[in-house]
């Protein structure tokens, strides 16, 4: 996080963008243990949603692209989007 007053903006506005897609985090902030690869992150957090398309529809829904103005300013972020396991 480079500017934490500036990513909190994106932090207020995403709850009810991600619950809006039938969204829910699972885990975020926390302990964690890097057991293997970059060691280049902070926090993480996961969100699951009913469908893959889901996920992806909010991620590219123009309520969040606007939120994530504030992301893109306040931090550097890392968004991969994956399909579960019983899918």
């Amino acid at each position: 996080m480079t500017d934490p007053t500036t990513y909190k903006k994106y932090t207020d506005r995403v709850p009810e963008i991600i619950s809006r897609y039938g969204g829910k985090v699972l885990a975020r902030g926390g302990r964690f243990q890097i057991m293997a690869g970059p060691e280049n992150f902070q926090r993480y957090v996961v969100i699951e949603f009913p469908t893959f398309e889901q996920g992806v529809a909010c991620f590219e829904s123009p309520e969040y692209q606007e939120a994530s103005v504030f992301r893109k300013a306040g931090g550097v972020v890392e968004t991969v989007i994956v399909e579960g396991a019983g899918n």
